[in-house]
């Protein structure tokens, strides 16, 4: 009984962060265009009224926009102002770095530490896992997913010793836990020999703090 709860559990949490992000993301754009559609209206008449032309074009003035806004920061300028409004609104919010972390790293951000796939010596196995954050000892905050859901499961504290870094892409390694652990050959062949490297920049012994 109690493993069938926490399995509900842990799967009713992944569904909820895919679904809630995805929503908010898509009332945010209908959102948007709602916003958009006066301005593209005289264009919008232009064309056969059976054309959706102020939906297509409120679309594409959202997207031109976030284009443009996701251009500005990619520069010195940009980045320093989206850092400045992080620190002092976004990072104040629970759990904003790691989402941050998360969707950087689902968008192919390489720079991004957070998040970094990794195999955990558990016991006598090694476990697919996710290093978080790197304590000051030098020890690892990993985040071990839950099959089949892997942005559901549990948080242990381990050494460096049994923290191995997986030379494979985030979205990979997601794969892996989402189909049951297939793929797995691939991700013990890119293990890295020898412990986790210093300055990760990623959050005793062996403590654990399950979901």
């Amino acid at each position: 009984m109690k493993h069938t709860r926490e399995l509900v559990t842990s799967t009713l949490v992944g569904g909820l962060f895919i679904v809630v992000p995805l929503y908010l993301a898509v009332l945010l754009l209908l959102k948007g265009m709602k916003s958009a559609a006066t301005l593209v209206r005289p264009l919008a008449v232009l064309l056969p009224a059976w054309i959706p032309a102020e939906r297509f074009f409120s679309l594409l003035l959202v997207l031109f926009v976030c284009f443009l806004v996701g251009a500005a920061v990619r520069t010195r300028r940009g980045r320093a102002v989206r850092e400045r409004l992080e620190r002092t609104f976004f990072e104040r919010l629970p759990g904003y770095g790691v989402l941050r972390s998360l969707t950087q790293r689902l968008a192919g951000d390489s720079e991004e530490s957070a998040w970094e796939p990794a195999l955990v010596e558990l016991e006598d196995a090694l476990v697919p896992a996710f290093i978080i954050e790197e304590l000051d000892d030098g020890r690892f905050t990993v985040f071990v997913p839950s099959v089949p859901t892997p942005f559901a499961g549990a948080v242990y504290v381990l050494s460096r010793e049994r923290v191995h870094v997986v030379d494979v892409p985030f979205t990979q390694a997601v794969r892996s836990v989402s189909r049951w652990g297939s793929g797995s050959r691939e991700m013990v062949a890119a293990m890295r020999k020898g412990p986790a490297p210093a300055n990760l920049d990623t959050a005793v012994p062996n403590t654990r703090f399950q979901h």
